[in-house]
């Protein structure tokens, strides 16, 4: 995305909220449940689920249109059977364990997958992958970049009969004769026994010849991330671990592929009862999907009073689950908190990435620390004594522990 196109995206976020809020009705249009994704596929051994188109939601995700975010889900066992998509694919592993395979004119490689993996799967690609455990679900969360029609993405399967129908049903009969040099009996009698969907059940022998030999795969770390096609584990990259949370971040200096989606990968482990300090980021549009736990998070968003140009705070708000999705633009100050009872794990992805910085609102980093003696003077109409006295009560950094007790639809006054 170019600058100037950066610039009126993110002028539009901050000027647009009221008119979003009237659109959706419930007047949160930043957070996705369970409803508003469809299923794409779904076999007895699994499913395909695919969110709404962002823009669909709202105008303010205009800066994420060309984004769109699939769920796998394969049971113990299962095979997902060749396809090439029209668009790059980026995965993580969220549960379970299995085998991605991607295939080239001269060479096919077979790549071990676990819970904490990113892989990339680039447009036009052939690959199928399998679940070799015996006992958990596996389950990617999946982000798909649309090379050709932005928000409009497609896969390909060439085997397959009527479920899923193969690409080669597209052609005449004699094309197909000519390019396979077989009959158009033999042809079908290939291409039709297929029908029971794209992610079927496979022998035990099956798996274990299909899962990628071990000694291929190499050492976690650096090097392993850099290599062409082969997965980044993300549990190798921790940033920064307290007894209030985790935060592992890849970036694209340590995952190559990420430079070509020009983004950033994070996942983030809130403790039970902490929370993240106030933050925004500058540049990036954060989507972030609940992997594990409970919580909620907090954000503060512009909007304007009817007959007014004065700009005001909403806050939007919502209790966090497994598998839900919410949507933090640019400049927005937002808390997220773990419940009581639970830690919170999020895989927190962020587009447009080139130049972004993340600043702390409160805590130890607070970015107001920073101001000169007569700016907080100035700005706060009080000593800077007391601003300071303020600034630095809470010593700790990103993480830290949450309110034991709070009423949700209470707001802050001054």
């Amino acid at each position: 995305m170019g600058f100037f196109k950066c610039i009126i995206c993110i002028v539009i976020l901050a000027f647009s909220g009221v008119e979003c809020e009237m659109r959706h009705e419930n007047g949160n249009p930043y957070v996705f449940n369970d409803e508003d994704f469809t299923t794409l596929f779904k076999t007895e051994e699994g499913k395909v689920k695919v969110l709404e188109k962002f823009t669909e939601r709202s105008e303010l995700f205009r800066g994420i249109e060309n984004i769109r975010m699939l769920f796998f889900e394969a049971n113990p066992q299962t095979f997902f059977i060749p396809s090439h998509w029209d668009s790059d694919i980026l995965f993580f592993v969220a549960q379970g364990r299995g085998t991605i395979s991607l295939v080239f004119e001269d060479r096919r490689e077979s790549f071990n997958i676990q819970k904490g993996h990113l892989m990339t799967i680039p447009s036009g690609i052939t690959f199928y992958m399998i679940n070799s455990d015996e006992n958990e679900t596996l389950v990617l969360a999946s982000f798909v970049k649309p090379i050709a029609n932005p928000g409009h993405f497609a896969p390909f399967f060439g085997v397959g009969g009527q479920d899923p129908e193969s690409f080669y049903y597209a052609f005449s009969p004699e094309v197909l004769e000519t390019a396979f040099n077989a009959s158009i009996d033999r042809l079908q009698t290939a291409f039709s026994q297929q029908g029971k969907g794209v992610i079927i059940r496979a022998t035990k022998d099956q798996i274990k010849a299909l899962t990628a030999e071990e000694d291929s795969q190499l050492p976690f770390g650096n090097s392993y991330c850099l290599k062409k096609f082969g997965p980044c584990q993300i549990f190798s990259h921790l940033r920064d671990s307290t007894e209030f949370g985790k935060l592992y971040m890849v970036d694209p200096s340590e995952y190559v592929k990420l430079q070509e989606l020009d983004m950033y990968i994070s996942f983030s482990i809130t403790s039970q009862g902490c929370m993240s300090t106030p933050f925004h980021s500058t540049r990036v549009v954060k989507i972030i999907m609940v992997v594990n736990g409970q919580g909620r998070f907090e954000m503060a968003a512009p909007y304007e009073e009817e007959g007014s140009t004065r700009i005001r705070y909403k806050k939007i708000s919502s209790e966090l689950r497994r598998g839900m999705v919410f949507v933090i633009p640019p400049g927005h100050p937002t808390v997220i908190m773990a419940s009581q009872d639970k830690s919170l794990e999020t895989l927190n992805l962020e587009f447009f990435a080139k130049g972004n910085e993340r600043f702390l609102l409160a805590g130890r980093g607070n970015i107001m620390k920073n101001f000169q003696k007569e700016a907080k003077e100035l700005a706060f109409a009080t000593s800077a004594e007391k601003v300071d006295e303020i600034l630095d009560s809470q010593q700790l950094d990103f993480f830290m522990r949450g309110p034991t007790r709070f009423n949700p639809q209470d707001t802050a006054t001054f």
